[in-house]
C-alpha cells in the first residue's frame, strides 16, 4: 500500500512538471480581468465640489508555445477601456465632460517558467509590439464641444509572478505588470504621447499537451 502511495505521489508531481516541456501550450498565462471605478471629492472652507470619476476595465488574453522546456513564445492581446467624467455647475450652467480612451495592444512575448518542486510555479515575461488607440471627448454645457482622434505607436511589457497548480493542467495566476506605451496622434504628428501603466493582475492559466 505504501509504494502504491509514493508510486502515486511520483506520479503527480511528474505531471505538475509537465506542462511546461517543449511542444505544450499555455493559454492565458497572463489573462487579467479588471475592473475599478475612483471618485475624488475637494474640500475647501466649509465647500465640496467633486472631481473627476475616473473608471477603467481591462482584459488581457494570451497563448503560448513552448519552443523548449520552460520557455514559452506566444502573443499577448490587450484591451483597455478607460473612462473619465468631469460634472460642475458654473455660473448657473451645468458642465459635463467626458473621455473615453480605448487602447487594443498586440505584443508578441516570451515567457519563462522557473523549475519548482511545489506546485508554486514562477515566472518572467517580456514583451515588445503595437498598439493603437481611440480617444472620444464629449463636453456640455459651457462651451460645448465633441472631437475624436486616433493614437497609434509602439507598445512593450514587462510581466512577473506565479501560477499556483491547483490540477496538474490547471493554475491561478497572480501577477504584477509593467506596459509602456509612445505614439502619435494621427491629426498632429508632432505630438508624442507616452503612458506608463503598472498593474497587480489575477487570471486563469491552462497548460496543454
Amino acid at each position: 500500500m505504501k509504494k502504491l502511495l509514493v508510486l502515486g505521489a511520483i506520479a503527480l508531481f511528474g505531471a505538475m512538471n509537465a506542462q511546461t516541456e517543449k511542444g505544450s501550450w499555455v493559454v492565458g498565462g497572463s489573462t487579467t480581468l479588471g475592473f475599478n471605478s475612483a471618485n475624488t471629492k475637494y474640500k475647501y472652507d466649509n465647500n465640496s465640489t467633486d472631481g473627476p470619476k475616473v473608471s477603467t476595465f481591462t482584459i488581457t488574453p494570451s497563448a503560448g508555445y513552448f519552443v523548449i522546456d520552460k520557455l514559452a513564445i506566444g502573443i499577448d492581446l490587450g484591451y483597455t477601456s478607460l473612462t473619465t467624467k468631469m460634472e460642475d455647475t458654473f455660473m448657473g450652467t451645468n458642465y459635463s465632460a467626458k473621455t473615453t480612451l480605448s487602447t487594443f495592444s498586440i505584443l508578441p512575448t516570451a515567457t519563462y517558467y522557473f523549475k519548482s518542486d511545489s506546485k508554486v510555479l514562477p515566472y518572467l515575461g517580456a514583451s515588445a509590439g503595437y498598439s493603437t488607440s481611440k480617444e472620444k471627448f464629449t463636453q456640455t454645457g459651457t462651451g460645448s464641444n465633441n472631437y475624436e482622434d486616433n493614437l497609434n505607436g509602439f507598445a512593450w511589457k514587462g510581466k512577473g509572478g506565479i501560477v499556483f497548480l491547483i490540477t496538474p493542467s490547471i493554475g491561478i495566476d497572480l501577477g504584477v505588470s509593467y506596459m509602456g506605451t509612445n505614439g502619435k496622434y494621427d491629426d498632429d504628428s508632432d505630438v508624442k504621447v507616452q503612458t506608463n501603466t503598472f498593474g497587480v493582475n489575477a487570471g486563469i492559466s491552462v497548460f496543454l499537451k
